[in-house]
């Protein structure tokens, strides 16, 4: 049944003095999900890891994605023609953060009964992830997307890491040191 429907008829039958009628037309048809709401922060070892599965594709688009260091790389380098703005404000910070940093996200969202694991994360843009907020795909239209192959498309980790062995004072920057730091521990197996 059509959302706008249920509405529509859950208000019919308010009006005639159905309140039972409509309440159960709720329940069926369009429930509310009103599971808790906690709080994940994950490591940039376990992000990296997902990114790494993904292939550095937006599961949502089927884009390309790069490794967020490098964004902040080139905003070191070029601040006029590609600005970073530490709260990514959209009139202060470049589009590229917006459109090809990666982030994770719920394929079902947490508050509609989807598990805090790694089959439910995908990685996808920080536009997307913004658009699909606590959307399922399915609410959206949206599909999902087979991972990409890390041996084709590495978002750019490579360069990243061999950049910043030749520059090493972009390690005085704790968010690039950081992601640095964390391709590490796993860079003889990629």
């Amino acid at each position: 049944m059509e959302k706008a429907n249920v509405i529509s008829e859950v208000c019919s039958n308010l009006m005639s003095g159905k309140r039972d009628k409509g309440e159960a037309l709720l329940t069926k048809h369009y429930p509310f999900y009103g599971l808790e709401y906690a709080k994940r922060s994950y490591s940039k070892l376990q992000m990296l890891n997902i990114l790494i599965r993904d292939g550095f594709i937006d599961r949502y688009s089927g884009q390309k994605l790069i490794f967020p260091p490098v964004l902040r790389v080139l905003s070191e380098t070029y601040p006029n023609q590609f600005p970073y703005h530490p709260n990514w404000k959209v009139n202060e910070c470049h589009p590229a953060y917006w459109d090809l940093s990666p982030t994770m996200d719920h394929i079902v969202p947490i508050v509609k009964g989807g598990e805090n694991n790694s089959e439910n994360l995908v990685s996808t843009s920080m536009l997307r992830n913004s658009a699909k907020s606590n959307f399922t795909l399915e609410e959206l239209g949206w599909k999902l997307y087979e991972p990409g192959k890390f041996s084709e498309w590495d978002g750019m980790i490579h360069w990243f890491m061999e950049y910043v062995e030749n520059h090493q004072e972009l390690l005085t920057i704790t968010i690039i040191k950081q992601w640095y730091m964390t391709v590490q521990m796993i860079y003889k197996k990629i």
